[in-house]
């Protein structure tokens, strides 16, 4: 029995991985919204936008958990200095 799957189609484990670097994604930019300095928002969306197309052709696991980490703390960071400019 043939499979009807393209060749090229992800699996279980490569497609829950996209989905959490498309939410890390998202979740950058959402919190990006809210620098108040429109020079540096810019700048730090243009250094995620390069940042996640120069590793968009990482295929193994590990190194995208690594990478995954590594986003999310900086995310955290961001999102914790952004509440410190509100205070």
């Amino acid at each position: 029995m043939t499979s009807k799957l393209p060749k090229n189609a992800l699996s279980l484990k490569q497609f829950l991985l996209r989905q959490e670097v498309l939410k890390l994604y998202r979740d950058i930019f959402r919190t990006l919204r809210k620098v108040p300095d429109s020079v540096t928002r810019e700048d730090l969306k243009e250094w995620a936008r390069t940042d996640f197309r120069n590793n968009k052709y990482h295929n193994d696991e590990a190194s995208i958990k690594s990478m995954l980490y590594y986003g999310r703390k900086s995310l955290r960071d961001l999102q914790r200095s952004l509440a410190l400019s509100e205070s």
